[in-house]
């Protein structure tokens, strides 16, 4: 759950610096980013430039993730110590929060969503009154929502293994976990977001020793994975929303849970699947139905 977790954030975070680019590219004040489709298309046009802006989002979002966590570790543990039973309705509010956003991208299709963003980021570029770095910290906030959301799950699954021990180990712990966890997380995705700068690097080394036609090569090949990689993590991120969202409601009620390990028991080699497989489809459903009425209550809203 916790991969699936990773897999979600840099779903989140990949969405926010392909916006970013945009918003770059649009309005010709900063430096664009070479991400997605771009990347492949455009990557003669930004030969010497620079993309400044990708790893100054993702630290600005692991900067509100450590926010998140410093205000996640006390409360849980004031939760936990005083109303734990608020524990479970609040992982459940943030379980099908996933599973919305989750459901949200499926509905929309991922390409018509792209576009009507890119439509809607153009639109607000036109206005000459436009804040460009206001439209970036919207974007971010947007990730650190999630980060909160994945966060909080990892603290309280952390939280149940230290049950019962001092609360001076307990807050060591989750502090601990919580650090590490986040410098792993957002340097991993720093690392993925800067594979096309690596590739783009590599590709204009001069010189016709083989070695520096291998560089090339490896250059080359890096600037075509790059994007097919952004688009994998993307898919696989919005799937991914669902496992956890899912697995969250499947622990939540541990009738449903109970039934799903007596079916997983009667299906021999792929027993081990079946919970994963079945959270999923709940949080697919679950999300699905929170987006219709959500839908539903902004259409009475007008």
């Amino acid at each position: 759950m916790a991969f699936g977790s990773l897999l979600a954030l840099v779903d989140d975070i990949a969405a926010v610096l392909d916006d970013v680019a945009l918003m770059t590219k649009i309005a010709a004040k900063k430096t664009a980013g070479v991400l997605g489709d771009d990347l492949a298309v455009n990557a003669e046009r930004v030969l010497g430039v620079r993309p400044d802006r990708e790893l100054p989002v993702v630290w600005a979002v692991a900067k509100g993730s450590f926010l998140n966590k410093l205000i996640l570790v006390p409360a849980a543990l004031l939760i936990s110590a005083f109303i734990p039973a608020l524990i479970t309705p609040l992982l459940v509010c943030g379980g099908l929060y996933l599973c919305f956003e989750g459901a949200e991208k499926v509905l929309h299709g991922v390409g018509a969503h792209s576009d009507e963003q890119a439509a809607q980021i153009m639109e607000q570029l036109a206005n000459p009154d436009c804040d460009l770095v206001k439209l970036e910290r919207d974007k971010i906030k947007g990730a650190v929502r999630t980060d909160f959301i994945l966060s909080a799950e990892i603290i309280v699954l952390t939280l149940g293994v230290v049950e019962g021990q001092e609360y001076l180990t307990q807050l060591i712990v989750l502090a601990g976990i919580s650090t590490l966890m986040t410098i792993g997380v957002y340097g991993l995705v720093a690392g993925i977001v800067k594979i096309d700068d690596l590739g783009l690097l590599l590709s204009q080394q001069a010189g016709s020793s083989l070695w520096m036609r291998v560089l090339r090569r490896v250059g080359a090949a890096l600037l075509w994975f790059a994007p097919r990689l952004m688009k994998g993590l993307s898919v696989v991120g919005t799937v991914a929303m669902f496992f956890v969202g899912g697995g969250i409601l499947v622990h939540a009620a541990p009738p449903v849970a109970h039934g799903i390990e007596a079916f997983a028991a009667q299906m021999g080699a792929i027993e081990i699947l079946v919970p994963t497989l079945c959270g999923g489809m709940l949080g697919l459903c679950a999300g699905v139905l929170t987006v219709k009425i959500v839908e539903g209550i902004a259409a009475l809203r007008g």
